[in-house]
């Protein structure tokens, strides 16, 4: 994105704030999150931000919004809004949803169905390498879980998040992974085994908890129905190919391609009903779509005023002590995060910095790069503004706030975290360089 690099100002981050204020305020105010709506919180946060700076023409920075609003990332991450859209409304329009939710029940015994949809999600987000890729796969699945069960439809979508999280932090072919590898020098496999010592009793607690709040928890009628191993096809073509590498477009693409011929092949879509099914599952993404476009032109003044270099340059001069440029580098990367709501962009514009102050402090590289991919993860799963969260809960149809009670893996991601740089684990007695 686009920057003035001779600036750095506090008033540059000031649209975050009122978009934050706006959004979080009214929904404590009114005791309702749905009340204001997120599409008009970001727009009305837009439109400040292209108010202030009266010195800089207003042509200037509607040029400086749309260059953010284009960003390779954000336009990507529409795609993936749109085209998830499509193939989920077609899978549940020919029945793939209920019949993979109903094969499901029949194979995992009940109290192990989070437990079980979270390690899926893991697995899957691992071998993808992309988190929205997995959201994309598993949330109908997981608002399928919660038709057919007693449980809890934000507990469902925060598992789908929280798994895929996991794997967002993880994956040897995450975008993430490889930006924090790269801005720290290190090597994809000694960062992996680091960071997997991190976080995995984080994994396993999370596991264990979500047992425990299921494993009293019955199934409704709707539990008993019957499945069609056919039907259940789209959604094993979509595992398969996510784990085979394929690019989330073209899985999301042919998904979609393979549940429309069944469901035109055995009756459950005419043509007309087929391509309303696609249109009405892109439309359902609208709003998020904006959102995410919005989100991106606010970036892109933030950064050109000058507001990340300010809290970059805040944060790195108060770094006094090896355990102090450790957690510098974990709120460095946070609140970089919670401003662009990107975790990539988020290593990627802190990560220059990291490496500066893991170098002064002889941090080893390995936990450099896993503390900026940690804490880039898990205020990523977190914030109600961030693209796996808005995606998982348009696909279900709830407030993304509602999810922040039963993120219990970005939380736990977090604790982990912020243990390992208190006790100074993983020990390592020098640093490992690419």
């Amino acid at each position: 994105m686009e920057q003035n690099n001779k600036q750095t100002s506090f008033w540059a981050l000031s649209p975050l704030i009122v978009f934050v204020a706006l959004f979080i305020g009214t929904g404590i105010t009114t005791k309702n999150f749905e009340f204001l709506p997120l599409n008009v919180a970001i727009l009305i946060a837009a439109i400040f931000a292209c108010m202030m700076y009266p010195k800089t023409s207003l042509v200037k920075k509607l040029d400086i919004f749309t260059k953010g609003a284009g960003h390779p990332n954000i336009l990507l991450m529409v795609f993936v809004f749109l085209l998830a859209g499509a193939f989920s409304e077609t899978a549940k329009g020919m029945g793939a949803v209920s019949s993979t939710v109903n094969l499901s029940l029949s194979l995992i015994p009940g109290p192990f169905l989070l437990s079980g949809l979270f390690i899926v999600g893991a697995f899957i987000s691992v071998a993808m390498g992309t988190s929205m890729g997995t959201v994309a796969a598993l949330a109908p699945v997981g608002v399928g879980i919660a038709e057919a069960t007693n449980i809890s439809l934000t507990l469902t979508i925060a598992t789908v998040v929280g798994g895929a999280m996991f794997g967002d932090n993880l994956s040897m072919i995450s975008d993430t992974t490889i930006a924090a590898v790269r801005t720290q020098k290190t090597k994809m496999s000694d960062k992996f085994k680091m960071n997997f010592l991190i976080v995995l009793p984080g994994a396993l607690i999370t596991v264990i908890i979500l047992w425990l709040i299921t494993k009293d928890m019955g199934m409704t009628d709707a539990s008993q129905g019957g499945y069609s191993i056919i039907k259940v096809i789209p959604y094993l073509f979509v595992l398969i190919a996510a784990l085979s590498g394929m690019n989330v477009l073209m899985v999301l693409v042919f998904g979609t391609l393979i549940a429309s011929v069944i469901g035109l092949s055995d009756g459950s879509y005419s043509i007309a009903e087929n391509l309303k099914a696609i249109s009405d599952g892109m439309i359902g993404m609208q709003d998020i779509s904006m959102v995410a476009l919005f989100i991106g032109g606010m970036i892109g003044i933030i950064e050109y005023f000058g507001g990340i270099r300010w809290l970059l340059n805040t944060l790195t001069r108060r770094v006094k002590s090896k355990r102090g440029a450790e957690f510098g580098i974990a709120s460095l990367v946070s609140l970089t995060n919670l401003a662009t709501a990107n975790n990539t962009i988020a290593i990627i514009t802190a990560g220059p910095l990291a490496k500066e102050i893991s170098e002064d402090y002889d941090i080893d590289s390995r936990k450099s790069a896993s503390i900026l991919d940690i804490f880039a993860s898990t205020v990523q799963g977190i914030i109600p503004y961030g693209a796996q969260v808005l995606a998982a809960t348009s696909v279900a149809g709830i407030s993304t706030v509602s999810l922040l009670p039963y993120s219990f893996y970005p939380y736990l991601l977090g604790i982990c975290g912020i243990v390992s740089i208190l006790i100074g684990y993983p020990k390592s007695n020098k640093t490992k360089k690419m």
